[in-house]
Order: C-alpha cells, then sequence, then structure tokens
C-alpha cells in the first residue's frame, strides 16, 4: 500500500510515517502537490534469504539443466 503526505506534515508525523514504512508500506512525500520523496523499507537480510530459500524450492521441482543444454542456450542465434 502507498500513502501521500504532504512534507509539512510528514515533518509532524515522522515517527508515525517510519514505522508504518517499516511494516511495508510506501510514503511518498510532496511538496506543492508534486512528489520529492519515497519513503520505503530496506530490504532485511530475512527477506533475502526466504526469497532465495524459495528459489531454491522452485528450482528443487523442475529437471536438472546439463551442462551440454546450457552451452546449446548460449551459442543459440550466434554466427559462427
Amino acid at each position: 500500500m502507498t500513502i501521500t503526505v504532504d512534507i509539512g506534515d510528514a515533518q509532524a508525523r515522522l515517527s508515525e510515517l517510519v514505522a508504518r514504512a517499516e511494516a511495508g508500506e510506501d510514503v511518498i512525500i510532496t511538496r506543492d502537490n508534486a512528489p520529492v520523496a519515497l519513503l520505503s523499507r530496506l530490504p532485511r537480510a530475512d527477506d533475502i534469504r526466504a526469497a532465495i530459500e524459495e528459489i531454491r524450492d522452485a528450482r528443487a521441482e523442475l529437471p536438472t539443466t546439463s551442462v551440454d543444454e546450457i552451452l546449446q542456450w548460449r551459442d543459440e542465434g550466434r554466427r559462427f
């Protein structure tokens, strides 16, 4: 979810907006109704580890790829 806040309001509510960003919301800060900044959560090491595990689990269900297949993909469309 994304919320939009004027810069003056953002100054008054910074702690609340940071907490909302930590919870996963994006906060767009505007000046004169024009967006000037984005406040969002930085990725955590746990998020990255979870993504890697998800990819590994998905790959485990696929057939293995041979070196010959990889070389064919690499060479596909090449002019020799």
